[in-house]
């Protein structure tokens, strides 16, 4: 245990070293915005010689006052309610039939949990540690702790649904072409992405920037023309009380770019799955919360529609307390 430690400490400091000297080098060199790119996917790859990096206890509620966020990223406080996680899980129950799926950046494996109870298959993997080793006692056994910026230790087209809520978002832009290829080649079916996503959105409610880039930046990006796809330079994106992006988020982009980076990775949007989702983001609540994405690989075939008889998914919504209020 005392090695262990010593051993952990010694990798802590090497990443803050590291982090340091990009820094520093991004600010002495004239071509600044190059390095800053390239110092931020540097930084995510010695954060994962540190445990969790900012992904630790705290980031899911761990010590933290439940009443006040204080500026910082990361939850107050994290279960299965104040996570969405039924949310999100009624949500894919509604628009997919049961069969083997993948939550990735699962967290503690709330999502996992709860699909499991309505007959799917579910498994996850998520980044940090902590949050694996915590995770609910529906989906113990069934999370692995994984980076997206390797190999993933899963079969070709293993799964039927691939899911990455509120998660791609957490990674540089560079990174995500590799990424989508990665999460193409384990997906049998249906990738289900939600991204905090600005401009038009050809098969939905277009994005936007507030709340995305810094506040004195707003009025900026809010005057671009439709056609700007970004990504948000790291420079303008929104900081926590620590002055880090806000949640960890690095890659701030258009609707247009993520499915750009989607159909280069093999995979083809699929707007008549997104209609349903409308309705159901309506039912639960967050409507202009969540940027929904459905994208499939060449060949599967769509679920019927409607998939779910009215009273079965009246049932589940007042099981899992989904329904928005009034």
């Amino acid at each position: 245990m005392v090695q262990a430690g010593k051993e952990a400490g010694a990798k802590q400091a090497v990443s803050r070293i590291g982090r340091r000297a990009l820094t520093w080098g991004a600010q002495q060199l004239p071509v600044r915005r190059r390095l800053d790119r390239l110092a931020t996917s540097l930084t995510l790859l010695l954060d994962q010689t540190a445990p969790d990096g900012m992904y630790g206890g705290s980031y899911f509620g761990d010590g933290r006052n439940p009443e006040d966020r204080m500026g910082m990223s990361g939850y107050a406080s994290y279960d299965r309610v104040s996570s969405m996680a039924n949310r999100a899980a009624f949500i894919e129950w509604s628009l997919f039939q049961e069969c083997r799926s993948l939550d990735v950046g699962c967290a503690l494996g709330f999502v996992v949990e709860a699909l499991r109870e309505v007959g799917f298959d579910a498994w996850g993997m998520d980044y940090s540690e902590w949050a694996v080793r915590h995770s609910t006692k529906g989906a113990r056994g069934r999370l692995r702790q994984g980076s997206l910026l390797e190999p993933l230790p899963y079969a070709d087209g293993e799964f039927g649904v691939v899911t990455a809520m509120e998660t791609l978002e957490h990674l540089p832009p560079e990174a995500i072409p590799g990424v989508l290829r990665e999460l193409r080649r384990i997906c049998g079916g249906f990738l289900y992405l939600t991204i905090p996503s600005f401009g038009p959105n050809r098969c939905g409610l277009d994005g936007w920037f507030s709340g995305k880039v810094a506040p004195e930046r707003l009025a900026y990006y809010d005057s671009l023309p439709d056609d700007y796809d970004g990504p948000v330079p790291f420079e303008d994106l929104m900081r926590d009380a620590h002055g880090q992006p806000i949640e960890g988020h690095l890659t701030i982009a258009s609707f247009n770019w993520w499915e750009e980076q989607a159909k280069a990775a093999g995979f083809e949007r699929v707007p008549e799955m997104e209609a349903r989702v409308y309705p159901q983001l309506e039912r639960v609540g967050q409507t202009g919360w969540w940027c929904p994405y459905v994208f499939r690989v060449p060949g599967a075939v769509l679920p019927a529609e409607p998939l779910r008889a009215a009273a079965e998914s009246e049932a589940l919504a007042r099981k899992w307390q989904v329904a928005k209020a009034g």
